[in-house]
């Protein structure tokens, strides 16, 4: 078990390196659309402002190329005053003399944040030397970014080999929710999976299944598992290397004896019609191009999660982000929130179905991470974890 904050004693006047993962989204203008993640971070912040520390706030956004002033974290300094008025001062760097005297002038009880961190190639890098410049502003280093634990960065893996460490309460609830769910599942236990690459998400189906009672596989990438079983599916999105992928997991999961649910319908659309027009089919041929789930599928998936006890659910189940195509994902999210099962939703896009669909608030634990979650998931270790000091050594 990893050491907690709760676990740090005599805060008071300590300076803490608190890496969060601010990576907010936004609109095409640069304008953030949705602050979860930092309403997510206060309790972490405002545990450690009560105790009298110093927290100083290391950060990211996008992934630019140098500095970039679209990518700025000023925009979230603004939104931490918010919710802590008159103790938040904001660096334009990371590291230099001129954060070094922020550092030295702060207050018992005040925030710093760090302008953003991937500015410096040298984070991703995971450069020693940006690492000590990291460290030196600190006693002791607290990493609540589980959206990047899968990071080995200088910011979350470099720093905490050079201070004493533990982990924020949002990396504690994710960890231990994610790994009781596979460890100690709730039965029956169906897992639900979408999106375009197989290949990512081999070593996470091979791990759930052989916990879980169904797995449910929608998106682009159930059309690769339709080829591996020989079905036609016109000109959808595949791979030979997908295909290859799921070909495998149908044999290994056959295997186990457990069951892989694949779609029985689409909504689908001419790749010769230029407007995209929707239209339902039982098979897909030539020109035809799956683009959701159809509904004796949305039928057979509701079925499957009405009697389930444990959800989990990782990528979308078709082109949610067009309206000709999003009917299935959104009707999966909601069956999800009506069940009397405990839910965990994982992975930008399902998250962000989730929300819009406007049943975010009924799903028991909605995941920060995506890469993170499936890594965890997947029954492979983390960086990011893996570097934090056991609770009681």
């Amino acid at each position: 078990m990893k050491r907690s904050i709760r676990d740090l004693v005599g805060l008071e006047g300590k300076r803490i390196l608190l890496r969060t993962d601010f990576n907010l989204p936004m609109n095409k203008v640069g304008r953030i659309t949705d602050t979860t993640r930092v309403v997510n971070e206060l309790p972490t912040i405002r545990y450690l402002v009560e105790r009298g520390a110093k927290v100083i706030i290391c950060s990211h956004l996008g992934r630019p190329k140098g500095f970039d002033f679209r990518l700025s974290l000023w925009p979230i300094a603004l939104i931490l005053m918010k919710y802590f008025p008159g103790k938040v001062q904001f660096a334009h760097k990371v590291i230099g003399k001129e954060v070094v005297e922020q550092v030295a002038s702060m207050s018992n009880g005040s925030i710093l944040l760090l302008e953003n961190v991937r500015f410096y190639k040298e984070e991703t890098e995971n450069d020693p030397e940006f690492a000590k410049h990291l460290a030196s502003l600190a006693d002791i280093y607290v990493n609540d970014a589980f959206g990047v634990a899968h990071r080995k960065h200088a910011s979350t893996f470099g720093v905490a080999r050079l201070l004493p460490n533990a982990i924020g309460f949002l990396m504690e609830n994710e960890i231990n929710t994610i790994e009781d769910a596979i460890e100690n599942p709730k039965k029956p236990f169906v897992a639900i999976f979408g999106g375009a690459k197989v290949q990512d998400k081999i070593k996470v189906i091979l791990n759930i299944a052989k916990v879980a009672d169904a797995v449910l596989i929608g998106g682009a990438m159930a059309y690769s598992f339709l080829v591996a079983q020989g079905y036609t599916v016109g000109q959808s999105l595949i791979s030979a290397d997908n295909v290859s992928s799921a070909s495998q997991i149908l044999d290994e999961v056959n295997a186990m004896g457990k069951r892989i649910i694949l779609p029985i319908d689409h909504i689908a659309y001419n790749l010769a019609d230029k407007k995209m027009k929707s239209f339902e089919t039982d098979v897909l041929s030539g020109d035809m191009v799956g683009a959701d789930i159809g509904p004796k599928t949305v039928k057979l998936f509701e079925e499957e999660i009405a009697g389930a006890r444990q959800i989990v659910w990782n990528g979308p189940l078709g082109k949610y982000e067009d309206d000709e195509f999003k009917a299935g994902t959104f009707k999966i999210a909601k069956a999800i929130a009506r069940a009397k099962a405990y839910s965990i939703v994982g992975g930008g896009d399902s998250v962000s179905a989730v929300k819009q669909a406007k049943c975010d608030k009924l799903i028991n634990h909605i995941s920060t991470g995506g890469g993170a979650t499936l890594k965890l998931m997947s029954g492979e270790t983390l960086p990011g974890i893996d570097v934090i000091q056991e609770k009681y050594i």
